[in-house]
């Protein structure tokens, strides 16, 4: 395959494969993010660049200045992306004249055992489940904010946003998140949704469960609660729909980045 210069310069080889390696696919899968879910973006960017082998093993990802700028977001944004990566087996950081950030020559596989469990509990792929969820949970967050609730509903949604703000670590926080999505569905006042948005919960959680939890996502997610239960008290229903909208598509994205 023809390679070409995608704002790196090759660095020669030693002992190996060439450090930068990009084909036509480069550009299309390496642009611009949106604001709203930078983070997230960026790494499903950067996953399915090196899943499809786009960047192959042993091969360098561009200069961070490059790369932010391709991307269109920030060098701190970059690094936390990158900073995941590295934290969950896909690249490694290099110094010297051919360092910098690398591919492993050996890629993570998805657990056996949360690989499994996932078989089990869905019985659809990640796009079906993700397109329910979202039909739902948007609904679900609508509808809290029209519904008639009184402070007792105002009161359940701020103590499951503070439970998540709270959790003790990361793996408590999976659970926390759940109940927080599921009074949003029942502050909806609809016995039926609620049980809907749970069935498609457990479904969610079991990919969820076989990717890494990362804890920049989880500080955004909490700024993203924040603002769907402001906007439910507030009974702006756009706002809640927006939010919401916003939230699931980053984590959307994390799935896709990791499983697709």
């Amino acid at each position: 395959m023809t390679k070409r210069q995608t704002g790196a310069e090759p660095a020669p080889k030693v002992g190996g494969p060439e450090l930068v390696a990009v084909d036509r696919a480069y550009d299309a899968l390496l642009r611009p993010v949106r604001a709203g879910n930078a983070f997230e973006e960026t790494l499903e960017r950067l996953l399915t660049a090196i899943k499809l082998g786009i960047v192959t093993p042993g091969a360098r990802l561009p200069a961070e200045r490059d790369l932010a700028e391709r991307l269109s977001v920030s060098r701190v944004t970059l690094r936390e992306a990158i900073r995941a990566l590295q934290q969950s087996g896909y690249v490694e950081s290099r110094r010297g004249r051919y360092g910098g950030t690398i591919v492993k020559e050996v890629l993570p596989k998805l657990n056996k055992t949360a690989a499994r469990r996932l078989a089990k509990q869905t019985g659809a792929d990640l796009d079906d489940v993700l397109a329910l969820r979202e039909v739902l949970e948007v609904g679900a967050a609508e509808r809290a904010a029209v519904n008639r609730h009184d402070d007792g509903d105002a009161k359940h949604l701020t103590a499951c946003l503070h439970d998540c703000e709270h959790a003790t670590d990361l793996a408590d926080y999976r659970r926390l998140d759940s109940r927080f999505h599921l009074a949003v569905a029942e502050v909806a006042g609809s016995p039926s949704l609620t049980a809907a948005v749970a069935k498609s919960r457990m479904r969610v959680n079991g990919f969820l469960d076989a990717i890494p939890l990362i804890e920049r996502n989880v500080v955004h997610s909490e700024t993203q609660h924040a603002k769907i239960v402001a906007a439910i008290i507030a009974g702006d229903r756009e706002a809640a729909r927006r939010a919401m909208a916003e939230h699931l598509s980053a984590t959307a994205a994390l799935l896709r980045g990791f499983l697709g």
